[in-house]
């Protein structure tokens, strides 16, 4: 019988050592062969004899010492084999285990039918598990071979020279690996008790198998393949489970878990297979089990760990839910661990155990009511985990809350529960648990199961419709079954409104599918006012419905409520946010909720937006919601949100439109079908589409000008003809049409209709038949159409501008009206129409405008004509001639003056607009000394409002086309701005300073503290325009920031939340440029909102914002140092309190904690105060959390020195102000035995002028009373009475009398107690101190 086959250490252990000799009866290696010395030919000769000798002999001659060592020799040689050799040896191997295993049941068969021969057949077994053994040590070494080589080979470079170098494999590894595994997986399945004499194989045995597939497991690139991972998962299920080897395969699994990311789903698999296949759970059990006991705080320092684990704890849930959900009290305690990773996979077990776990509907009724009991114990959960500290967690409840809707796992009595909380999950401060929610609402509506349609009143209506269908069934019953639309206690609702958890199930499954049926046919019964409603069934069944509409409403009303959230969301930093919300109001829109739409409008101008994924975010949303198939359906959406859009939301629009037909999502058809509605081709179309379709057309036109020229005749007929007096903004239509006209359209317009055209334009402007708050929108149009397509439209906006004067003055009456003006006479003025006058100034200011818009217009042209001269003349073929006259001009700088002569006409042409020459003033020119007079008439400007509106904006039109205009009335305009009573006059000045301050910046720089100065304007308006005008100013470098940026800081608490968003995006984008200007401007906003009357709240909330919009570490280091100097030379506590609450705000370093404790002088003497204290101590909290153990002692000895300082300052003040009163005391008593020495007689009275006056007073009304021996008497008794003492005490009783008496002595005695107050009473000394020495000093006579 040959030796034992005992697994070795390694291979090499199985050769023999000489000096070690083996008393177990070992089978060992004899005579090894370096088959690597072998010659190819006799490697292969021995290979292919070996093989033979394993296919000719039996399956057990692999125990036979020679055959033993030569098969040795060859697996220890592997890696120098041929791929040939390989194959062979390979194929002999296994083919022979292959054989083997089914001869081993056979065998058992045998060993049954011999009981009488035992010893041959024990020695049969024996040789059986010999062979067994060794031909499974042999493959799996063979494996591990070839699997360490392929890595080695895998991690060595290879060039492409080196490539083509390298042998084709002639075997395919992969394919061998696969069936030589699952050889050995089925090895295990076979009666191996036959041939271990036990129900266990032996541990030798399960230890090699186990250790040597584990190892295997930490090899990505072979669990790759599929075929190789099942065998390996198959080995350790059956090691692990049928073989009871369960305690070293966990703590194996758990190793490789903490360790390898990537083996966490394939162990996963594993155990799944286990219990599977035996349907035995022990080795999942066994893992849950050691999860459960691991202490919680340990996965906060291996978060890696945690997490591998996190995600084996949901694989395994996903796959083995039922037992998982046994199991799952074992982990519940780790949701109070530190760890957000292990409770985020918590919550994914969770969300898998009440999708998966609880769908059998089979059992008994008490078993099914346990499982209910337990699913609603696990959605408890995950409502609270709602509300976790981690937002992490958060964020993945929510996730696991859309997973469960997706899976239609979510009750409906739950679902409005779920729905509020995702609506309440909105606001949260965290990015991501906002997306979450954001996305669960997505997610809530796409699965919802009330219908297609959400509409409140639609939901409203079919509810009453089966509430009094309910009532006719159930009359008796109405007072106890249902109370105000909710069920009683015998429904499948509770008194909560939710569903019972024992009929939760039903109401799920069957529900939904009768509602979303039965819903659309309902509203149409109802739409057509039908009374009755359709049949659902039994009462029972009208109850559920009844429930289901319930809530339905409650749902619909839910996201309704939500709207305001959303756009709020819109206004959001995070690009996350505005295209979740985008996403989320579409399918709002999807399913009618009410308010979805209108929101959606918002989002129009968010394609103003920097962030590319916003913008395209808001196109794609476009596109989606307005731009159909059907071209009409296109044309009608895009018309209607032209009209009811405002004006920042038609610049959103046209900039969409524009970019749409560029790139052709708005096609030639939907144009087609606009200009049909424009031109009432449409039936039942209106005067407003018309209008709709034409701006739609506009915008349309800035990127494709020809859309404009086809339809010229209808664009004059239509827009200035009789449906312009039905809808007046049709003419300001038309004329923005005609601005958009190409060149060549341009042309045509004055060949066909010249002198049509500019008779309606003047008839227009100049006559009345627009009412005034459409007139000025219209002309402003107007005009700007003349100087655009006019050839001299100089000449025809001074016939505009004479027609409009005429209009207004008769004859000489403009000059009495100046006159008038002058001297404050109203007479003529109201003999005059004050709304002719107000059109004529804005007439003349536009044209004005106008006028210099044209002089830029023709100078830029004549500019761009001379350089295309210049290109023609260097490209062609210029004789030698010109080019000497264009060196020669060169040289005497004849060029350089021709652009000097330009730019002279140019600045004359401009300064003849207003002013004009001395010697003869041009039409405007007239205007402007009237209109300067006018405006400085304050009594006659508050008398006509409007008039002051109109006369304000034409000034402030004349200021900025002329600097010496504008210089003279700067300081009319801010006093306007700063007086005057109408918020619009105010809102206007404040627009034209900013462009002011852009075109004339020298002038408006003394006047800066006055342009920041309407940050405080008590009107909204006033106030928004400003901190509009100044951020434009000072983000685009067009004003420096001054010392006034304090105001436009005390914005950011501003009442208004328009306001106060505006403000904060200043200080964002502020914060954006160069090096960050908030930086350098932090302190000095610090000390002027110290000194300015604000609330504490409002004060930190403004520094905090501020604060947090530093963002480098090196600034807020420098902000330390910057902040502690800052309490050198301030005593105001509450700058003190400030500064320190500042620096308790930054984010400190290693490096700013020591500046801060470097800094320790600057700020000792404000640390009596206990305020400043507490933000100390929080900084010093805060730095112990981040601090490395060295720097946490200096902060530790740091905090100390700063308590010992603090309490020693608090003793030095009391001590100092105990030393005060003393001194004050012993003075007082000094003075007054002072006093008494002096005179004798007199008493010390007290001083007209000094603190007694009030006594003095009394003196006056009260009696005078002689001092005699009575009334000394009496105060004796008095003083005895109240326990008067020798010592400077307060008395409260008989102060009245003393006092009295005190004043009556002075009666009876002026001189001389004035005498005596002159010589010796020079310190201020109290009532009651006097009064008790003076009591004292009587007593004593």
């Amino acid at each position: 019988m040959a030796p034992h086959f005992v697994f070795p250490k390694n291979l090499r252990a199985l050769e023999k050592d000489e000096e070690e000799e083996y008393q177990d009866n070992r089978l060992s290696v004899q005579n090894p062969i370096d088959v690597a010395r072998l010659r190819p030919s006799q490697l292969e000769e021995f290979v292919k004899g070996v093989s033979f000798d394993l296919s000719d002999k039996e399956l057990f001659c692999i125990e036979e010492q020679d055959l033993f060592d030569r098969v040795y020799s060859l697996v220890r040689g592997f890696s120098s084999l041929t791929p040939a050799c390989k194959f062979i040896l390979v194929e002999s191997l296994r083919s022979n285990l292959s054989v083997l295993l089914p001869n081993v049941d056979s065998l058992v068969r045998v060993s049954q039918g011999q009981d009488d021969d035992e010893i041959p057949m024990l020695d049969r077994v024996t040789s059986y598990r010999n062979a067994f053994k060794i031909y499974t040590f042999f493959l799996l070494h063979v494996i591990l071979t070839e699997e360490s080589n392929t890595v080695s080979g895998n991690n060595t470079k290879v060039t492409a020279t080196s490539r083509k170098k390298q042998p084709v494999n002639s075997w395919n590894w992969e394919l061998q690996r696969g069936r030589m595994l699952n050889l050995i997986a089925n090895s295990l399945e076979i009666n191996l008790a036959m041939l271990f004499g036990s129900s266990d194989p032996d541990e030798n045995y399960l230890s090699f198998i186990v250790k040597n597939v584990f190892s295997m497991f930490e090899k990505a690139m072979l669990l790759k393949d599929s075929e190789t991972k099942d065998a390996l998962c198959h080995i350790i299920g059956a090691c692990a489970t049928k073989y009871h080897y369960t305690e070293q395969s966990s703590a194996s699994i758990m190793h490789l878990i903490h360790k390898y990311d990537f083996v966490v789903t394939h162990m996963a698999d594993a155990v799944a297979f286990a219990d599977k296949k035996y349907a035995d759970g022990t080795l999942a059990t066994s893992l849950i089990r050691e999860i459960g006991r691991t202490n919680p705080k340990s996965y906060v320092k291996d978060t890696s760990g945690a997490e591998n684990i996190g995600r084996f704890l949901v694989e395994l849930a996903d796959r083995l839910p039922k037992l998982m959900s046994t199991n799952i009290g074992l982990l519940v305690p780790h949701f109070g661990g530190e760890s957000y990773k292990i409770r985020n996979a918590l919550v994914g077990v969770l969300g898998k155990l009440v999708a998966k776990a609880f769908n059998d509907v089979e059992g008994e009724v008490s078993s099914k009511s346990v499982r209910l009991r337990t699913k609603q114990a696990m959605l408890e959960i995950l409502l609270e985990r709602c509300r976790d500290v981690s937002a992490y967690t958060r964020s993945r409840v929510l996730q696991v809350w859309a997973e469960l809707c997706e899976e239609h796992s979510v009750s409906i009595g739950l679902w409005n529960e779920v729905a509020a909380l995702a609506a309440g999950r909105l606001e949260d401060k965290s990015a991501i648990v906002r997306k979450s929610a954001l996305n669960l609402l997505i997610m809530m509506l796409q699965h919802n199961p009330f219908g297609p349609q959400l509409r409140i009143a639609s939901f409203q209506a079919t509810l009453e419709q089966y509430k009094k269908k309910l009532n006719e069934l159930e009359p008796d019953k109405l007072s106890e079954g249902v109370k105000d639309g909710v069920p009683s206690d015998n429904d499948s609702f509770n008194g909560d409104g939710e569903v019972d958890d024992a009929k939760a199930e039903e109401v799920t499954y069957h529900q939904p599918e009768s509602l979303t049926d039965s819903l659309p046919h309902i509203e149409q019964e109802i739409a057509s006012k039908d009374s009755s409603v359709p049949d659902v069934g039994n009462l029972e069944q009208t109850r559920a419905l009844v429930a289901s509409l319930e809530a339905g409403l409650k749902f619909s009303e839910c996201i309704s409520a939500t709207m305001p959230t959303l756009l709020q969301l819109m206004a959001s930093s995070s690009a996350t946010d505005v295209e979740n919300t985008i996403l989320l109001l579409m399918r709002c829109r999807q399913f009618q909720i009410d308010g979805a739409e209108a929101c959606l409008r918002k989002m129009l101008p968010l394609v103003f937006s920097q962030d590319k994924s916003i913008y395209e975010a808001v196109d794609n949303a476009f596109i989606t919601i307005y731009i159909m198939k059907n071209p009409l359906e296109t044309a009608k959406n895009l018309l209607n949100l032209a009209i009811d859009s405002n004006v920042g939301d038609q610049a959103a629009l046209e900039f969409i439109v524009g970019a749409l037909v560029s790139k052709g999502d708005i096609s030639s058809g939907a144009i087609s079908a606009l200009w049909d509605f424009f031109c009432f081709n449409v039936n039942g179309t209106t005067a407003e589409q018309s209008r709709g379709a034409l701006a739609i057309l506009c915008m349309a036109a800035k990127s494709s000008t020809a859309i404009l020229g086809s339809h010229l005749q209808d664009i004059i007929d239509i827009g200035f003809g009789r449906w312009a007096r039905m809808e007046p903004l049709l003419a300001r239509t038309a004329c923005i049409a005609i601005q958009r006209l190409s060149e060549e359209d341009k042309k045509k317009l004055l060949l066909s209709n010249d002198s049509r055209i500019f008779g309606i334009l003047e008839s227009l402007i100049t006559g009345f038949g627009l009412p005034d708050n459409i007139w000025y929108a219209a002309v402003d149009k107007a005009i700007t159409a003349v100087y655009m397509i006019h050839p001299t439209p100089e000449t025809l906006a001074a016939d505009f501008v004479k027609k409009s004067l005429i209009s207004v003055f008769d004859g000489n009456r403009g000059d009495a009206l100046n006159n008038d003006i002058v001297s404050g006479n109203f007479t003529v003025l109201s003999t005059v129409k004050v709304a002719k006058l107000s059109r004529y100034l804005f007439v003349t200011s536009h044209v004005a405008m106008n006028q210099l818009v044209y002089i830029e217009y023709c100078v830029r042209k004549i500019q761009k004509q001379k350089g295309n001269k210049e290109k023609i003349d260097s490209e062609g073929t210029t004789n030698a001639e010109t080019q000497k006259d264009n060196s020669i001009n060169a040289e005497l700088g004849l060029a350089a003056s021709e652009d000097a002569v330009l730019d002279t006409l140019a600045e004359r042409a401009e300064k003849e607009i207003v002013s004009g020459s001395s010697s003869e003033k041009n039409l405007i020119g007239e205007c402007a000394p009237f209109l300067s007079k006018l405006c400085r008439n304050f009594s006659l400007m508050q008398k006509y409002p409007v008039l002051q509106a109109s006369a304000m904006l034409a000034l402030c039109r004349f200021m900025i086309i002329d600097a010496k205009f504008c210089d003279e009335n700067l300081q009319l305009l801010f006093t306007v701005v700063e007086n005057a009573p109408s918020e619009i006059v105010r809102s206007n000045c404040t627009i034209a300073l900013g462009d002011l301050a852009v075109r004339f910046p020298n002038l408006l720089e003394p006047w800066t503290e006055n342009m920041y100065a309407r940050l405080r304007d008590p009107s909204v308006s006033v106030r928004k325009n400003a901190v509009l005008v100044l951020s434009h100013l000072i983000l685009n470098d067009m004003m420096k920031v001054k010392g006034y940026i304090n105001e436009m800081a005390v914005r950011v608490e501003d009442h208004d939340e328009r306001i106060s968003n505006l403000a904060k995006l200043f200080f964002h984008e502020l914060s954006k440029k160069g090096s960050n200007p908030i930086y350098n401007l932090l302190p000095d906003i610090l000390g002027k909102l110290s000194t300015q009357d604000l609330q504490k709240g409002s004060f930190c909330n403004i520094m905090q914002f501020l604060i947090c919009s530093i963002k480098k570490d090196k600034q807020m280091e420098s902000l330390v140092e910057k902040l502690c100097n800052r309490f050198s030379g301030v005593t105001d506590v509450l700058q003190w309190e400030n500064i320190s609450y500042c620096l308790s705000q930054l984010s400190f370093t290693e490096k700013g904690m020591k500046k801060l404790v470097e800094s320790f002088k600057t700020y000792e003497h404000a640390l009596s105060e206990d305020s400043v204290m507490d933000h100390f101590r929080n900084i010093i909290n805060k730095g112990k959390k981040f601090a490395k153990p060295e720097l946490k002692v200096c902060i530790e000895e740091f905090e100390e020195k700063l308590n010992k300082f603090h309490m020693e300052k608090k003793e030095q003040e009391v001590t100092a102000r105990n030393a005060e009163i003393h001194r004050q005391k012993v003075g007082n008593i000094e003075g007054f035995v002072m006093a008494g020495n002096d005179g004798e007689g007199s008493e010390v009275s007290d001083n007209a002028e000094g603190n007694d006056g009030e006594v003095i007073k009394m003196s006056m009304e009260g009696e005078t009373l002689s001092l005699d021996d009575e009334s000394t008497s009496k105060l004796v008794e008095l003083e005895e009475s109240s326990g008067a003492s020798s010592e400077v005490t307060e008395q409260e009783e008989g102060e009245t009398e003393i006092q009295s008496l005190r004043v009556d002595r002075k009666e009876v005695s002026r001189s001389r107690v004035k005498k005596s107050h002159e010589k010796d009473l020079k310190g201020d000394l109290s009532a009651t101190t006097q009064r008790n020495i003076r009591s004292k000093k009587m007593v004593e006579e």
